[in-house]
C-alpha cells in the first residue's frame, strides 16, 4: 500500500511512539516571532532550562508588531532580542531587515521538502507549500521544541484536495482557497493534512502555494501541502544553488537544478497512496470572490457583493504580501486614484520585497494610487497596529481571518484577493477589474 507525503515524512521523522498513534518527530525548523515565544523563554527559564536544541536550527523574526507600538511589545521585542543573542542564534532578523515570518523564511530558503517544522502560530502550515509537514503548536510543545527538538503529534489523516481545471482571468490563488473553505467549512479538515493536488495546483506559483496552505488551517486542518517539483526548485534556486548565500545551518546547496529536483521527489504521495476523503473542485467554474459574515467559509462572489462600500483597502500579510501579490495588484492601480473615501495601507510582507517592489516601480505606484505604505508587519491583520479598524468600520483585506474584532473590535473584514482588492480601492465599494475599466 502506498503512502501519502504526511506518512512519509513521519517515518522519516520519528524519534518515539511511547502511546497509542502518538509520533514524537524530530524536528528540523523551530520558527519563532515575539509575539508566542517570549512566554515559551520565560517558562523555560523559570524552570532552569534556559537552553536551546540547535542555534542552527531556529530561526526567529520581530514581525508581529514591528516596529513596536507600546511598552508591552517593546519588552517582548526584548525578551526575543536577548534570547538569540544568549544562544547564539544568528538567524535571527529584526527591524530593517525583517518580514511577516511565513514570507521570509521561504524566501531565505529554511524550508525544504520532507522537513519537519513548528511554531507557535496558527499559519504556519503556509510552509506546507514546499512538501514540509508544518504545524501551528502551543506553547508547552514550542517549548520541547526549543529544548529537545522534537513535538509529539497523532499521526494525522491526510484530505486530498484536486483542483482540477484551469483558473480563468482574474482568478487567482486565494479565490482558490476561499471556495475550498466554503465548500468543506471551517471544520472539515480538523485534524486533518490538506494535500493539494491537480492540474490548477500545480500551475500555481509558490507564491500561490504558499496562500492556499497558508489558510489551510481556517478549515481546521493540522497542514496544508503541494508536492515539490520544479516550481518549488526555481524558487528556492537563488537559497540552494552553487554560490547561494551562507546560512546557519549550512542547507545544502545543489550543483544543478536537476540535482535538486531528484532529491525532493521522493517527498511525493504515492498513487495508491489512501485518503481519508478526496474533495475535487472544479478551478475552471470558478469566480473572484470574497468573504462575508465572520467565518471563512461564508463566501460569495465579487459579482453578487459588488457596491458592498468599504473604508479601508488593506494588501499585505503572510498570505497575499509577496512580490507576486504586489505586481498583480500594482497592474490594476496603475494610473489609477483610489476613491476619495477609502484609505489604502499596503505592507509587503518582506524587507525583500519592498526592496523588489521598489525596483520594479510598483512602490510608486502604489504611492500615486494614494495608498500609504508601511514597513513589513504583521500589525493590521491581528488588529495591533498598522491599520486598525474603528467600530462599524469595513475593510477589503488580503488577509486570512474574518473573525469578529479580528482586525478592531466591531470592524468588518472581507478577504478577497489582491486583484480584488485594488480594485475595491478605486471603486471605492467591493469591486472586480471590469468594474473599474479594465478588462482582466
Amino acid at each position: 500500500m502506498g503512502k501519502t507525503l504526511a506518512e512519509k515524512i513521519f517515518e522519516a521523522h520519528v524519534a518515539d511512539r511511547p502511546f497509542g498513534d502518538t509520533w514524537v518527530l524530530r524536528l528540523d525548523r523551530v520558527f519563532c516571532h515575539e509575539i508566542t515565544t517570549p512566554m515559551a523563554i520565560n517558562d523555560l527559564a523559570a524552570k532552569n532550562l534556559d537552553r536551546v536544541f540547535d542555534p542552527a536550527n531556529i530561526k526567529a523574526v520581530i514581525d508581529h508588531v514591528s516596529p513596536a507600538k507600546d511598552a508591552n511589545t517593546a519588552l517582548q521585542g526584548k525578551i526575543l532580542r536577548d534570547w538569540v543573542r544568549r544562544h547564539g542564534i544568528a538567524d535571527f532578523f529584526d527591524i530593517g531587515a525583517n518580514g511577516v515570518c511565513h514570507a521570509i523564511f521561504p524566501e531565505k530558503g529554511f524550508v525544504r521538502p520532507g522537513f519537519t517544522v513548528i511554531m507557535g502560530d496558527s499559519h504556519t502550515c503556509t510552509h506546507g507549500a514546499f512538501g514540509a509537514f508544518a504545524a501551528g503548536v502551543g506553547t508547552t510543545d514550542l517549548e520541547v521544541g526549543i529544548l529537545k527538538g522534537v513535538c509529539a503529534f497523532r499521526k494525522p489523516e491526510t484530505l486530498r484536495v484536486n483542483l482540477n481545471g484551469a483558473l480563468g482571468k482574474g482568478v487567482f490563488a486565494k479565490d482558490v482557497i476561499l471556495a475550498v473553505i466554503a465548500r468543506i467549512g471551517v471544520a472539515g479538515a480538523t485534524g486533518r493534512v490538506m494535500e493539494f493536488r491537480g492540474p490548477a495546483a500545480g500551475a500555481l506559483s509558490m507564491e500561490g502555494r504558499m496562500t492556499i496552505c497558508n489558510m489551510a488551517v481556517e478549515a481546521g486542518a493540522t497542514s496544508g501541502v503541494c508536492m515539490p517539483d520544479q516550481t518549488t526548485v526555481d524558487y528556492l534556486w537563488p537559497v540552494i544553488g552553487p554560490g547561494s548565500p551562507d546560512t546557519a545551518d549550512g542547507g545544502r546547496r545543489y550543483g544543478t537544478k536537476e540535482e535538486a529536483l531528484a532529491d525532493f521527489s521522493p517527498w511525493q504521495s504515492d498513487d495508491d497512496a489512501v485518503y481519508a476523503e478526496t474533495v475535487d473542485i472544479n478551478c475552471s467554474g470558478l469566480e473572484p470572490c470574497a468573504t462575508v459574515g465572520y467565518r471563512p467559509d461564508q463566501v460569495k462572489t465579487i459579482r453578487e457583493l459588488k457596491g458592498t462600500k468599504v473604508d479601508q483597502v488593506y494588501i499585505g500579510s503572510c498570505t497575499n504580501g509577496r512580490i507576486e501579490d504586489l505586481r498583480e495588484a500594482a497592474a490594476v492601480l496603475k494610473g489609477r486614484k483610489i476613491a476619495a473615501a477609502v484609505r489604502g495601507i499596503l505592507s509587503p510582507a518582506t524587507t525583500g520585497v519592498f526592496n523588489q517592489a521598489m525596483g520594479e516601480g510598483i512602490i510608486r505606484v502604489f504611492l500615486d494610487a494614494g495608498f500609504c505604505v508601511t514597513n513589513p508587519t504583521c500589525g493590521a491583520c491581528l488588529g495591533m497596529s498598522n491599520g486598525i479598524l474603528a467600530e462599524g468600520e469595513v475593510c477589503a483585506s488580503t488577509t486570512n481571518r474574518n473573525f469578529y474584532g479580528r482586525m478592531g473590535r466591531g470592524g468588518m473584514v472581507h478577504l478577497m484577493s489582491p486583484v480584488s482588492a485594488a480594485a475595491t480601492a478605486v471603486a471605492g465599494s467591493i469591486a472586480g477589474p471590469e468594474d473599474i475599466g479594465l478588462v482582466q
